[in-house]
């Protein structure tokens, strides 16, 4: 009877790890579809240039003038198309820009304040350079008002390019850049918004800062669903784009103002256990019910980035760039434009500003020891970086239009803007060719096998010692995600048999996890005893409980000396025991827990027991244990 319990309890821990996995999916999707959306936007650009410089120009000139207004009762919203996807669906563009910088800040890649550093020093580096060079060069007159062209990065065409030009496994480089692009989208929503901004109506602005108080409020009064966000941001782009400030601003505000949180262990247990509820009683009142717990076990934040990004990506930027690409370049205009100080400016301000920029104070204030530059990426692959992010293209391209508006100087604004985008992608192409040649940085990445073999001596090791099939985890016993992944080991074993020997390293992380290094010790100072498994297990089913009396209680249950435990638990020995083992998780490229190794290579994305499985299956092909 103990055993069919404890076989259920695996069970359903592993279902609870396999949700997890399906909930967080499409986020680490994201960069993914950034990139993919490249192609797209490339293709809207010559069709555009075509389009604008063929017989047909003059319908490509109408589309966007046609008026298309919204009316309700006596209400009525009118504008140009050209004005709709300027104000309308580039606000869409910036909500979710906003959205990704309220994640990154609160649970992803920004919540590190020490990884913060470069990437800001990076970001005003990248944006006062290259505003300086454009001024210097187009020093007076209505052309000194594109100094805002120059200051931003288009994510998308930036992460597109580094996939072609860039090095292999470039995951570090590419979190680092969209770190960078943080800073430079919110200080070029602000010049859009505070800048280029029409006469502004006082009373809106107070009723559009009560709706940010309502909008920012709402988490804190529980609301999960999605329909009173959306709502509210809706009547905050509304009356914003009414008191007179352009829409960008609404959207990356709204964006900010969403909450973003990662799902708590509770929320997560709730909606394993409505899933599987609907599993043994598939009702649709049931399915309806287990819906809810899932959408409410992520938070809206996410939820809207999973709906929203593949139509920015896809449907907006795309869209803009067909409205806004198309400059006719007959009748000398292309030989006006190449020798105008404007395209230059742009064009030096751009490649040239973004890489002395950029890349000049990212190195700088790593070798002044005011940061740390990404483990696995090279000086030479920050500068490629650099030099991508003079594509300026969406944001250039929009702050181009608001800044001129004598056609002559926007014609030549978007030319250079042109112009910089090809220019940074062979250059970046030729930086990243000479990192590799000169110093060897052929790759951007963490490393991704295993540092330190697997040691039957000294590795915690449960399954035959010489089986054919390994399963490597760098764990912390205070990580709920951690004792989800427990379930799937014991899954795994179950399935593999004696094909497979499961080992556990300790990765504790004191920074999240208060008392993680305390259970760490506690666990090597039982295996001093032969009981490290047993110990191993309570401390996962009690991770709210690990304070030092908890641990002497769990150390008497599964029948230590108590005494001797003391002394190993105190003792340099186990203390160095713990700091190996998180060395070699450092040095295998392991920065999170769970991590897992499948033989002796890092496995990468959802751990569920089926993918786990999928992989161990492949690695086998090979034979013998990694």
């Amino acid at each position: 009877m103990q055993k069919a319990n404890v076989q259920e309890d695996s069970q359903t821990r592993s279902r609870r790890r396999t949700l997890v996995a399906q909930l967080s999916g499409p986020v680490r999707s994201f960069l993914a579809t950034e990139a993919g959306s490249a192609g797209l936007l490339l293709a809207a650009v010559v069709v555009a240039l075509v389009w604008a410089n063929s017989p047909w120009s003059d319908s490509y000139t109408a589309l966007w003038a046609t008026e298309a207004s919204f009316s309700i009762g006596g209400a009525d919203l009118s504008m140009s198309l050209g004005h709709w996807v300027s104000d309308g669906l580039m606000a869409l563009f910036f909500f979710v820009i906003g959205l990704e910088v309220r994640y990154e800040v609160s649970v992803g890649v920004l919540t590190d304040r020490r990884r913060v550093v470069i990437p800001a020093l990076a970001g005003i580096g990248g944006m006062l350079v290259p505003a300086l060079l454009y001024l210097v060069i187009a020093p007076g007159g209505d052309a000194s008002n594109g100094w805002g062209v120059v200051i931003g990065t288009d994510t998308a065409f930036m992460l597109g390019a580094l996939a072609v030009v860039g090095p292999r496994f470039v995951t570090q480089l590419r979190v680092f850049l969209l770190a960078i692009t943080v800073i430079d989208d919110i200080v070029a929503v602000a010049v859009i918004g505070l800048v280029f901004s029409e006469s502004v109506r006082p009373l809106l602005v107070l009723a559009a800062l009560a709706l940010c108080v309502v909008l920012a409020g709402l988490s804190r009064l529980g609301a999960w669903r999605t329909a009173p966000y959306v709502l509210i941001a809706l009547a905050l782009w509304l009356v914003t784009f009414e008191a007179g400030l352009h829409a960008s601003i609404a959207g990356m505000l709204g964006g900010l103002l969403i909450p973003a949180r990662a799902p708590t262990r509770q929320a997560v247990d709730r909606a394993a256990r409505l899933f599987r509820a609907f599993r043994q009683s598939p009702r649709p009142d049931v399915g309806r019910t287990a819906r809810m717990g899932l959408q409410r076990a992520v938070s809206v934040n996410e939820r809207l980035q999973t709906v929203l990004h593949p139509w920015t990506s896809y449907v907006v930027v795309p869209v803009f760039a067909l409205a806004s690409a198309g400059v006719d370049l007959r009748d000398g205009v292309l030989a006006e434009a190449l020798s105008s100080s404007v395209t230059w400016a742009v064009v030096v301000g751009l490649v040239i500003g973004k890489l002395v920029g950029l890349g000049g104070f990212a190195l700088g204030g790593a070798r002044l020891g005011l940061g740390k530059l990404p483990r696995g990426v090279g000086e030479g692959q920050v500068l490629g970086g650099a030099v991508l992010s003079g594509i300026g293209f969406t944001v250039s391209l929009l702050i181009a239009g608001l800044a001129f508006e004598d056609p002559a100087l926007r014609a030549q604004a978007t030319v250079g803007i042109l112009l910089a985008a090809l220019l940074s992608a062979l250059l970046g192409w030729v930086v990243f060719h000479l990192a590799a040649v000169l110093r060897g940085e052929t790759e951007a990445d963490l490393p991704r096998f295993l540092d330190r073999p697997v040691d039957p001596a000294t590795d915690h090791i449960t399954g035959p010692p010489d089986a054919p099939l390994t399963l490597v985890e760098y764990g912390d016993y205070e990580c709920p995600f951690c004792a989800h992944a427990t379930g799937v080991a014991q899954e795994l074993q179950q399935r593999f048999g004696d094909r497979l020997r499961y080992v556990f390293r300790h990765l504790p992380l004191p920074d999240v996890h208060e008392h993680s290094e305390l259970a760490a010790r506690a666990a090597v100072a039982a295996d001093a005893q032969g009981r490290f498994w047993q110990m191993h297990d309570l401390l996962f089913a009690h991770q709210d409980q690990l304070e030092f009396e908890d641990i002497l209680g769990y150390a008497g249950q599964i029948g230590l000396d108590v005494e001797r435990f003391l002394e190993d638990l105190d003792s340099e020995r186990t203390a160095a025991r713990v700091r190996a083992d998180v060395a070699s998780a450092e040095a295998s490229g392991a920065q999170g827990a769970p991590t897992f190794f499948i033989g002796n290579r890092r496995h990468t994305g959802p751990y569920d027991a089926q993918t786990l499985a999928a992989r161990l299956e492949a690695s086998g092909a090979g034979g013998g244990p990694a």
